[in-house]
């Protein structure tokens, strides 16, 4: 009987242990979205830091707008900018690749990786981790591995035995854009700095960089605009350095590479600061720390392992981005494109606002408000300097890529939750000239005129914008009302209607209308487009974006005449299967169809729960089980849309919880249903808030009472200040609806 109770006692001690030793970064994947139309990268990073170093295997067009694609099977190299989850093809800065030989300096094709100095590889020999990145480069039969500080990309690659061994610089190569111009400088047998400048989907962005290397190299071939030669220094469009030097088998070789907007002298400063010396397991380790420290501000407990690895490669994604722009030293090149030196703390750039103002910055408002702060003030800052808040910026330039002026509320979102890090009165004049001095997508005078956007007047996505810019006046009008400015309050709420001046009751849908107040005819409200097509719509269609009212739901819902009326609407969205929607080659972001809801798309992530505040829960849960059932999976091709620099992730994380901000700046959230049987958030204040899902399983997917610390909730909403306080929400699960 003793020896029985002692082995118990040592299997418990064993399965404890290993229980213990896991660590929250292992149930991230981010090989998920890597496929299909996902677009994130598996590279290493930290939490929205300046460098993110990742491997490359296309350069343009839609498959390839992260660099990278599980479908290719060859790596041109490993470059450190990449953007996660977007529509776009950019960045892909400072190329570096390891080969063996005297290569040619092109890439060479992908489907043939003899034509130039790309490699080989295989999905089995890759391996990802939060900060941590690896593969296997058949065709050198070198082991790359990378790992990331906030400004500095670590490489270590391990040849066979070599008299060529090499490492390439490459400034050409660029995802989706076109350097414009760039120089490589020799500073010694170890170190070179150099700069790449380059045009695409970002006009003009630029960095800095030093590379150092723990080796150093007996040999350089230049390559400059075509001409290759053994010079020091190269500079011009095509711009590139193999540098060379012998290697015993199995010899690892490291390379340090910090960015920076500013300058050579920051980039040095960068590297000195963050990587001083050359233990690459201890980077690797320090990084894992700073993503698990993240990581674990949220724990839950799963239906099962794949449904962890789903929730943590979300919030995995969700801290990807906006990205780092000053160096340790505060020094930045700013949005005006002169040298500034930050006295407020670090500022960031990428802003994805018409993904990420629903979802994304309110779940860092919620849990990672210290950094949500840091990125208000990007924003305000943004504007002291050029007179604009960001609308869809990448790279610290406009692209006007997207519609609304969603820096607004952002903003508002933060002052109406305490956030006291900013002057409250510069930040309203800042939304407010964002939403009546003209710019490339508002032309106000004719809104104002109107009462919305004539599609022959404002040519393109007129319905879109009339419904956007009536959510931005809303949020206005609230900081306007807070701050005690009576007149402006009254005028942006006025405006805050005015999407009701494109709904056509005869249709129950939102249409075009001209300037003589003519709806357009002929209308296919079936019908997909977007800027490129000159329709009314952005990325989607009349059915997707009527019920875009995330501010006056009960509003939306008097103008279909009643709640029941409302919701057999909705039922027809849900359920209305057309095989190929008019215009879908057109507009790729349409993808997730539950009938015409496109969750791959987010002019749609709000709408499961408007069913809850229409009164049918119930429809709320089923739609929001089946969204996680069939469009988040713990796949590479699990994605079913973009991620959008987090928000398809933000979407997920919410909704997991049981709630969703569909208004983003009420402090209120709209009550779905869990999908994970328990979570624990740890909330900045110190306080901690539990969320059970009791007797949840794939039937009891509905909603039978809700209770908050034993009170039962009756509305439809729980708020912020509630969560704040701390405490118990408990759902009952039931498999009938209520």
């Amino acid at each position: 009987m003793k020896i029985k109770t002692w082995l118990l006692f040592l299997l418990l001690t064993w399965v404890n242990s290993i229980l213990m030793a896991q660590k929250l970064s292992d149930y991230v994947d981010p090989f998920i979205g890597t496929a299909f139309t996902g677009h994130t990268y598996p590279g290493a990073t930290t939490p929205f830091g300046m460098v993110q170093v990742s491997p490359d295997n296309g350069t343009d067009g839609w498959k390839f707008c992260s660099g990278y694609h599980t479908d290719s099977k060859s790596i041109i190299g490993f470059s450190h900018t990449h953007l996660s989850g977007t529509g776009a093809a950019e960045m892909g800065d400072i190329l570096i690749m390891p080969v063996i030989g005297d290569l040619p300096f092109q890439a060479g094709e992908e489907t043939d990786t003899s034509t130039g100095y790309r490699s080989s590889f295989s999905n089995e020999s890759e391996k990802a981790s939060p900060g941590y990145y690896r593969v296997k480069l058949d065709d050198y039969n070198i082991l790359a591995e990378v790992t990331a500080t906030p400004r500095v990309g670590c490489h270590r690659y391990t040849y066979p035995a070599s008299t060529k061994a090499g490492i390439l610089i490459d400034l050409e190569h660029g995802i989706g854009d076109k350097t414009t111009e760039s120089y490589i400088r020799v500073v010694d047998a170890q170190t070179v700095v150099g700069k790449r400048r380059s045009s695409g989907f970002i006009d003009d962005h630029h960095y800095y960089f030093c590379a150092r290397f723990s080796k150093p190299f007996t040999r350089v071939r230049s390559y400059e605009d075509g001409e290759i030669s053994n010079s020091q220094y190269v500079s011009g469009k095509l711009t590139k350095l193999l540098f060379q030097f012998a290697t015993g088998d199995q010899e690892s070789v490291l390379v340090k590479v910090a960015l920076s907007t500013a300058s050579e002298k920051g980039a040095i400063k960068n590297l000195d600061a963050e990587v001083p010396g050359w233990d690459f397991d201890q980077v690797h380790a320090q990084t894992e720390e700073v993503w698990n420290n993240y990581l674990s501000r949220i724990e839950i407990k799963a239906m099962d392992e794949g449904q962890k690895r789903s929730y943590y490669t979300s919030l995995y994604h969700a801290l990807l981005m906006p990205n780092l722009v000053t160096d340790v030293d505060g020094f930045y090149t700013g949005w005006d494109q002169k040298l500034h030196k930050s006295e407020t703390g670090e500022m960031y750039t990428n802003f994805s606002l018409w993904d990420t103002y629903r979802a994304l910055h309110p779940f860092l408002a919620l849990i990672y408000p210290e950094i949500n702060s840091k990125l208000v003030k990007s924003m305000l800052e943004r504007h002291r300097q050029v007179g604009l808040l960001p609308t869809n910026e990448y790279g610290m330039r406009e692209t006007w890529c997207m519609i609304g002026n969603h820096a607004v509320p952002v903003i508002v979102d933060a002052f109406l939750k305490g956030d006291t890090s900013f002057d409250p009165g510069f930040a309203y004049e800042a939304i407010r000239h964002a939403q009546t001095f003209d710019h490339n997508k508002a032309d106000w005078s004719n809104y104002d005129r109107y009462g919305y956007f004539p599609f022959d007047v404002s040519s393109v996505e007129s319905v879109s914008r009339t419904l956007e810019s009536s959510y931005d006046d809303y949020c206005v009008a609230q900081m306007a009302k807070a701050l005690n400015r009576e007149e402006e309050y009254r005028f942006f709420s006025k405006r805050s209607t005015y999407y009701k001046n494109v709904y056509d009751k005869s249709l129950m849908l939102v249409r075009g209308r001209d300037s003589q107040g003519n709806w357009r005819s002929p209308f296919n409200p079936f019908s997909l487009t977007s800027e490129s097509e000159g329709g009314d719509f952005t990325e989607g269609n009349a059915w997707q974006w009527t019920w875009h009212v995330q501010h006056d739901v009960e509003g939306l819902i008097d103008m279909f005449g009643s709640k029941e009326q409302f919701v057999t609407k909705l039922n027809t969205l849900f359920e209305t299967n057309i095989d190929d929607l008019p215009g879908h080659e057109a507009v790729p972001d349409v993808t997730g169809l539950i009938g015409l809801y496109a969750h791959g798309n987010e002019p749609s992530h709000h709408i499961a729960y408007l069913y809850s505040i229409a009164g049918r829960p119930d429809r709320t849960a089923e739609i929001i089980r089946e969204i996680f059932d069939r469009f988040y999976l713990p796949d590479r091709d699990g994605l079913v849309g973009n991620d959008d620099c987090g928000q398809m992730s933000a979407w997920y994380i919410f909704s997991a919880m049981g709630f969703y901000p569909v208004d983003p700046i009420s402090g209120k959230y709209v009550i779905g249903a869990p999908q994970v049987p328990e979570i624990i958030l740890s909330l900045p204040n110190g306080n901690r808030f539990t969320i059970k899902a009791n007797r949840l399983s794939e039937k009891n997917k509905y909603v039978k009472a809700i209770h908050l610390n034993g009170k039962p909730i009756e509305s439809y909403s729980i708020k912020y200040e509630e969560i704040m306080k701390g405490g118990l929400l408990e759902f009952q699960m039931t498999n009938k609806p209520r």
